[in-house]
């Protein structure tokens, strides 16, 4: 239940300046802070960006230029266009990781290629929780989020809640989600 004061816009529309998308932040900013664990966070490849990893879409597009190379198609400028070409659909990841993996295991060996660190990774500090990792780790860590959705293969914010000792309950399928304790309520306070 979101609280009456708050009145959120769709995701579509843009703030009309930035006075207007400040005070929005000030709004959600106080909402959260004075109704913890109300709010979900909903989390996408781009919060990973800058640790160095690829976003769901631009593994799409090299997942499609590696079954193309395959099957011998020379270097493309855009490879979203040509698979629209040759197929006459958008790129889909799940079609293509199973065209190049044949088991979930060599699936798996697929993807993390694209979010395992290297040695040279850990070295360089690259494909590591960042500081939006760490800045969402703390939410929970302070009961204000307790529900993180994300569509994310890499387990960087799991690291993060875990430099907090926090061990987060996953539900990556829906047997899973079936079995899965509900939260517990939080406490009110006055």
């Amino acid at each position: 239940m979101l609280p009456n004061s708050l009145h959120l816009q769709p995701l579509t529309s843009q703030p009309t300046d930035i006075a207007d998308g400040a005070e929005a932040l000030t709004r959600l900013a106080f909402s959260i802070h004075g109704n913890p664990g109300v709010y979900a966070l909903l989390l996408g490849s781009g919060l990973s960006r800058s640790a160095g990893l690829l976003t769901g879409w631009e593994i799409t597009l090299d997942l499609v230029r590696r079954v193309a190379l395959a099957a011998g198609v020379e270097d493309q400028p855009d490879w979203a266009a040509w698979h629209r070409e040759q197929f006459g659909k958008e790129p889909n990841y799940s079609e293509l990781i199973d065209q190049l993996g044949r088991t979930p295991h060599e699936r798996r060996a697929i993807l993390n290629g694209y979010i395992e660190p290297t040695a040279d990774d850990v070295q360089q500090g690259r494909r590591a929780p960042t500081g939006a990792h760490h800045a969402i780790a703390e939410l929970v860590k302070d009961g204000l989020v307790r529900v993180l959705i994300t569509t994310n293969f890499d387990r960087l914010l799991e690291q993060a809640l875990g430099d907090r000792g926090i061990v987060p309950i996953v539900v990556d399928s829906a047997h899973a989600a079936g079995g899965a304790s509900p939260l517990p309520t939080p406490s009110a306070s006055c």
